[in-house]
């Protein structure tokens, strides 16, 4: 019998044309794709005991998929946000190959059933200014790496941008003549974007630039950030970002209890946001800084802010004169039981 190769061909032409050259998705993304279908491979093949080569549609069932999800949860230490990841990402793939094979289309119906998990509701996190000041004092601003660090959270926070947005910065993205000082990020789906700089900002990107890109005539192609490992120049990874946030806040944290136990550059990003956003930015104007598709993705700030929250509670106190009037059940203890439904 005729051994059923449907998946991996699919799987092939979504990773190598469909996803990156059809619906135009970031290298990284599509990785995060390829990550999903090698751990399913893993999983059938040590789980299940079936030779990777043999696996075909039929074989992932909802009741397959669903123990692959349990499996990422408990052998992987997946949490729930990334298992509905996983998901979504075989929903994609399944619903392609349904789309190039109508016979298929039986297979993406049982994916279908299977739910995302519902994700706890954390409340957002980020940094108090006095946090914030405390963890850019740290770098040693007389050292060559000091003013590197420094400068790397300077730009995370002053730009809101996402870390590998900030990785993969090139000389020719920085517009510093222009009347408004910019630079030019590039976030998911290949979306560019110009993030205007502080004068500050623009004052330490300077002194940076005096200590890593000194050469004349520079190469506008060169990475703005970059390591040096054994004479090769290469790109700056996230895990080296990591390394020295976490270094700079175990420090910051003897100074400022406020600065959290982990930090991550991520935080920089909501740190802004919710700056902007208490200092009174609209949040449609926030969603383009961020470079969000949809301002629901913003909404996350506003629902955050307790603080001003509070502030608009108190003020519609003060302006409303019917909250200036005594309750009806003050000095009434029979109306506040009724009222309460304890009689």
């Amino acid at each position: 019998m005729k051994r059923d190769d449907r998946f991996f061909c699919y799987v092939r032409d979504f990773l190598l044309v469909y996803l990156p050259k059809n619906r135009c998705f970031s290298a990284n993304t599509v990785k995060s794709y390829r990550d999903c279908i090698q751990l399913l491979c893993t999983f059938i093949k040590v789980e299940k005991e079936l030779a990777i080569s043999e696996i075909t549609f039929d074989d992932l069932d909802q009741v397959m998929i669903g123990e692959f999800l349990s499996w990422l949860g408990e052998k992987r230490d997946c949490g729930v946000s990334t298992q509905n990841q996983r998901l979504a990402a075989l929903k994609s793939l399944f619903k392609y190959a349904a789309q190039r094979d109508i016979s298929l289309m039986a297979s993406y119906l049982e994916l279908s059933k299977v739910p995302l998990k519902r994700t706890p509701g954390y409340p957002m996190r980020y940094l108090s200014e006095n946090a914030l000041e405390a963890l850019l004092r740290q770098p040693d601003k007389k050292s060559r790496l000091g003013i590197r660090d420094r400068f790397f959270m300077v730009l995370l926070y002053d730009t809101g941008a996402r870390i590998q947005e900030i990785l993969d910065l090139r000389l020719m993205d920085l517009h510093l003549s222009d009347s408004v000082p910019c630079i030019y990020l590039t976030g998911k789906g290949q979306k560019t974007r110009a993030v205007p700089l502080l004068s500050k900002t623009v004052q330490h990107l300077e002194l940076y630039m005096e200590h890593f890109h000194s050469q004349k005539p520079q190469n506008r192609e060169d990475l703005l950030f970059y390591t040096v490992i054994k004479g090769q120049t290469g790109k700056m990874s996230p895990d080296n970002v990591s390394c020295f946030l976490n270094r700079y806040a175990r420090s910051a944290r003897q100074l400022c209890p406020e600065v959290p136990e982990r930090v991550h550059s991520h935080l920089f990003r909501h740190t802004r946001a919710m700056h902007l956003y208490q200092a009174g930015m609209p949040l449609s104007y926030i969603k383009d800084f961020l470079g969000h598709a949809s301002v629901n993705t913003t909404d996350v700030y506003a629902a955050a802010d307790l603080r001003m929250i509070r502030q608009a509670l108190e003020k519609a106190y003060l302006n409303d004169d019917a909250f200036r009037e005594a309750p009806l059940w003050q000095d009434n203890e029979i109306l506040l039981m009724q009222l309460s439904g304890l009689r």
